[in-house]
């Protein structure tokens, strides 16, 4: 038991270890987090309905997007998004690591008549010969790559996009960062059976990695016949360092905000959001 409980509350290095596929693609997990992306109230796999049309109508708005705008959605999950671009006569593509969320998706477009391309894979490895005037990725999903997957895929940013394109995508913020802290905790069937439909118990280690601004959330889900662990890695961002990471791979920074609705650049704002072109 001790030699458990030494494991459960271990530090491992930042982005040691990567479990996206247990959260995404896990049955039983996967459904639960169709749900959060569907509730329409709240901001949990998704930003809440209001919010949504706002950040669209800017967007639009902000690109200049019509008829022959061609988007591309990396993490679209559900097609919130997506299906709104494409009922504005955009051609839309959407990438999403759950088999759930891209089925659903297509559900949507097929009940409206809508000619979307959807792709159910992890997005470090999508491939297109397809080129997009614009590249979204929303709800702070570029946070949760390693510096090596960021670079990775501003490369195919790069690569996908046209000659004027524009990369917009949202981060966490160095304000968050300093809000979060370490805690250790254990809860019986977490988050009303999130991780399971059986009985386990859920241990909860957060930690702060002060140097990297880097924080996780490593659940560790014991069931009578089986332990999982699952890591939420989360990198944080001040608005230097999220424009040096970009200008080093060969973008420039158009514009800062404060969210992906365009909101004016607050330096205490949880979130950052920036509009880049190829360099």
């Amino acid at each position: 038991m001790y030699k458990q409980l030494k494991e459960i509350n271990s530090r491992p290095h930042p982005f040691e270890f990567y479990t996206a596929a247990e959260l995404w693609t896990n049955e039983h997990t996967a459904k639960h987090m169709l749900k959060y992306h569907l509730n329409d109230d709240v901001d949990l796999a998704s930003r809440n309905r209001n919010f949504i049309k706002k950040s669209v109508q800017w967007i639009v708005e902000r690109f200049e997007l019509n008829e022959k705008s061609e988007i591309a959605d990396f993490g679209c999950g559900p097609g919130l998004y997506t299906t709104r671009f494409a009922e504005r006569g955009a051609k839309v593509t959407g990438i999403d690591f759950s088999k759930n969320s891209i089925e659903y998706a297509k559900k949507m477009a097929n009940e409206k008549g809508l000619d979307i391309k959807y792709f159910n894979q992890n997005y470090l490895d999508f491939e297109a010969e397809d080129r997009f005037d614009l590249i979204i990725m929303i709800m702070c999903d570029f946070c949760a790559l390693s510096p090596e997957q960021r670079k990775k895929l501003l490369s195919k940013f790069k690569e996908f996009l046209k000659p004027e394109g524009s990369v917009l995508l949202d981060v966490h913020s160095l304000n968050l960062f300093d809000q979060k802290q370490e805690s250790a905790t254990y809860e019986l069937n977490q988050f009303n059976g999130f991780w399971s439909p059986n009985d386990y118990y859920a241990f909860v280690n957060s930690f702060k990695y002060e140097k990297e601004k880097v924080t996780l959330d490593k659940y560790t889900i014991i069931e009578e016949s089986e332990i999982r662990v699952v890591y939420n890695w989360l990198q944080h961002f001040s608005k230097e360092s999220l424009v040096k990471e970009f200008e080093d791979n060969g973008f420039k920074i158009e514009n800062v905000y404060s969210d992906v609705a365009g909101k004016a650049f607050d330096p205490n704002s949880p979130e950052i959001a920036v509009v880049a072109k190829k360099s």
